[in-house]
């Protein structure tokens, strides 16, 4: 029998969490406030003198990076993010010095993108798609008051691959006009371990996306799209497949036959993403726009380590 929601009585509940002790706890961690410096972080916050003539660098990345941190989780410009720095470092009795909020906004163009890794490198069940972040600008009053884009407006483009759990293994930032498909071979190349099988939307329908995934022997779960017909093309083999599935037995039923619902998985790492850190780029460089967005997936995928949902499919 199916159960009632606890949330509105009319609704039937098709799933229950069975983990929910462990993970409430989970998502009481994830705004815990505890910070502490490691001995390793503490060492590596000055920079080794290079030798070499001229000026030497004052800060680490190690440093940078921490700053960065805090003001993606807090949602605070680089000002107040030297403020909060110089007051923690206070609080716990170190003497560091802290980076100024120039030199933080600089700094933060040249930080090295950190590699995601997923929390398995065996086998992976791929989930990508693409999803638009707002750049800082005068945004749509602009364009609709004088008809024309202004320097630094518009909206790049964030394309993430996820595996079966909801951690990012591979992510990219684009331009908002590049196609979903041309970006799928990189993000591939990304990622760590044996990838067995690739779930994606229609955007991703396309040759380059099932040659790249066949070097890697990955099943392919693609809705074709509508009016679709067969190839000769070998490559597009397991697409030739999915389109006379879906005339036999319908597109719906096609969807739940190769779980391509499991798409969701993505959809909702986009919006835990968009709800924490803001659907807007804080940054206006390009480079800094990428450490950030390298930055705030890091710490997603932290947080997802700290615990996630299981749940089991109700009788009906």
């Amino acid at each position: 029998m199916s159960e009632r929601s606890k949330i509105h009585p009319s609704y039937k509940s098709g799933c229950r969490v069975t983990n929910w002790p462990s993970y409430d706890r989970s998502l009481a961690q994830r705004g815990s406030l505890t910070v502490w410096f490691s001995p390793e972080a503490i060492k590596a916050w000055t920079p080794k003198q290079c030798g070499l003539r001229g000026g030497q660098r004052r800060y680490s990345d190690v440093a940078v990076q921490t700053a960065l941190h805090l003001r993606l989780l807090l949602g605070l410009p680089w000002r107040q993010t030297e403020g909060l720095l110089q007051s923690l470092a206070k609080l716990v009795g170190l003497d560091l010095e802290v980076p100024d909020h120039t030199t933080l906004s600089r700094r933060s163009r040249d930080l090295a993108s950190c590699r995601l890794r997923s929390g398995s490198t065996q086998s992976i069940y791929l989930i990508v798609d693409a999803s638009g972040l707002k750049v800082f600008g005068q945004g749509e009053w602009a364009v609709a008051k004088y008809g024309r884009r202004f320097p630094g407006t518009g909206w790049r483009k964030l394309h993430l691959a996820v595996d079966d759990r909801g951690s990012i293994v591979a992510a990219d930032l684009t331009d908002h006009d590049v196609a979903d498909a041309s970006v799928f071979a990189k993000l591939l190349s990304r990622t760590e371990g044996k990838v067995v099988r690739l779930t994606a939307d229609g955007a991703y329908d396309r040759r380059e996306v099932y040659e790249a995934a066949g070097r890697r022997g990955a099943y392919v779960v693609v809705p074709p799209q509508r009016g679709a017909v067969l190839s000769r093309d070998a490559v597009q083999e397991m697409r030739n497949w999915h389109i006379k599935r879906i005339a036999a037995v319908g597109r719906a039923r096609w969807r739940q036959e190769e779980g391509q619902h499991r798409q969701a998985r993505v959809e909702n790492t986009f919006y835990r993403y968009k709800r924490l850190f803001g659907p807007c780029l804080r940054a206006r460089n390009s480079e800094a726009q990428r450490a950030e967005v390298m930055t705030a997936c890091s710490m997603l995928n932290r947080m997802t380590s700290l615990g996630t949902p299981v749940s089991r499919k109700l009788a009906a």
